[in-house]
């Protein structure tokens, strides 16, 4: 599109731009609310978040501009194109998704009655939220607006964040968000593959128990049957014999015990490594969580700034209107005293 307006609120009758240049206006499906959206962003403010309803309409007043009333937002959106293609392209996806906001609509109230009355109906009948399988034909503008280029984009792209026309936010903000986001998202899935480790290496330690006093129970009863073979002294060579195979599976339980000892201390290390991840994912999120206070104070501050500006502007009109009056008030005094001037001198010429 080449250019985008707004209805003023005051007038109701006249337009005013709300971009100094061609910006890119999209269509969106919010799949948690199940509406469809119309969204314009210029750099990082949203300047149209319009949800369509079954009972908008989008009108054509010329060969290249078209409008809407929005009845949520108290306004009326309006797009200039840089042909009338484009005008009927957009004109028809909006057709299009409006249907489909009417038959959501239909389906939620459907879904509402059936909540609210007995039904025979099986869980398996009951159907899921509209995602209906089209694309909305995206119009991306360069900065002269002479040329636009289509392309497909998918309507089941959902919103992370209701964009607000009126609230401005910072061009560095989001990308921090993302930054903490991502190190809090990688803290998370550590901090559940070890949780998952732990519960698996707890459970192998309480069966690594019951084996370990199995191991114990035969080797004393090993060390027993020991005792008892020596004492037989008709049988000292087969006694020899078995007590060599028996140090020796002592020796293997053993060495068996002392690996699970091992393992037990290598499962601690990592419980404590559990809680040091536990530790920093707490401090992330507290950073996380004092970056969006500040980009709160940001944006307030941002919004003073701007109503400041605004008086500024008022003010210095004003002055402005003054000065030209003064001037003119001076232009009369100038001309005023030039006409004595000439006057007086024609006086003395005369005497």
């Amino acid at each position: 599109m080449e250019a985008e307006e707004m209805i003023d609120p005051n007038t109701k009758k006249n337009w005013m731009p709300t971009s100094k240049h061609a910006v890119t206006v999209s269509y969106f499906y919010d799949s948690t609310r199940n509406v469809y959206r119309i969204i314009s962003l210029d750099g990082s403010k949203a300047i149209i978040n319009s949800t369509i309803t079954p009972n908008m309409t989008f009108t054509k007043t010329s060969h290249k501009f078209g409008q809407w009333a929005d009845s949520r937002a108290n306004t009326v959106y309006g797009l200039g194109f840089s042909s009338e293609h484009h005008l009927a392209k957009f004109a028809e996806k909006f057709a299009e998704y409006k249907e489909a906001a009417r038959m959501a609509k239909e389906k939620s109230l459907e879904k509402m009655e059936l909540a609210s009355s007995p039904s025979q109906e099986s869980p398996a009948d009951i159907h899921s939220p509209l995602t209906p399988p089209v694309t909305a034909d995206l119009c991306r503008i360069n900065g002269t607006g002479d040329d636009v280029t289509l392309s497909d984009v998918s309507p089941n792209s959902m919103l992370q964040s209701d964009l607000s026309p009126t609230t401005p936010t910072l061009a560095h903000s989001p990308a921090t968000n993302k930054h903490w986001e991502a190190e809090l998202a990688a803290l998370k899935s550590n901090n559940a593959k070890l949780t998952a480790a732990l519960l698996e290496s707890t459970a192998n330690v309480k069966q690594w128990k019951q084996q370990l006093a199995a191991y114990q129970d035969e080797a004393e009863r090993l060390h027993k049957r020991v005792s008892e073979l020596e004492s037989q002294s008709s049988q000292t060579n087969v006694i020899k014999s078995q007590k060599t195979e028996l140090n020796q599976t002592i020796e293997e339980l053993e060495c068996t015990l002392k690996a699970k000892e091992e393992e037990m201390v290598r499962l601690k290390e990592e419980v404590e490594n559990a809680k040091q991840l536990q530790t920093q994912k707490d401090e992330l999120t507290k950073k996380l969580e004092d970056t969006d206070l500040r980009n709160k104070e940001l944006e307030e501050q941002l919004a003073d700034l701007e109503q400041r500006l605004e008086s500024s502007q008022v003010d210095q009109e004003s002055l402005r209107k003054n000065l030209k009056t003064l001037l003119e008030i001076l232009d009369g005094k100038i001309f005023e005293l030039t006409e004595l001037r000439d006057n007086l001198a024609k006086l003395i010429e005369d005497s």
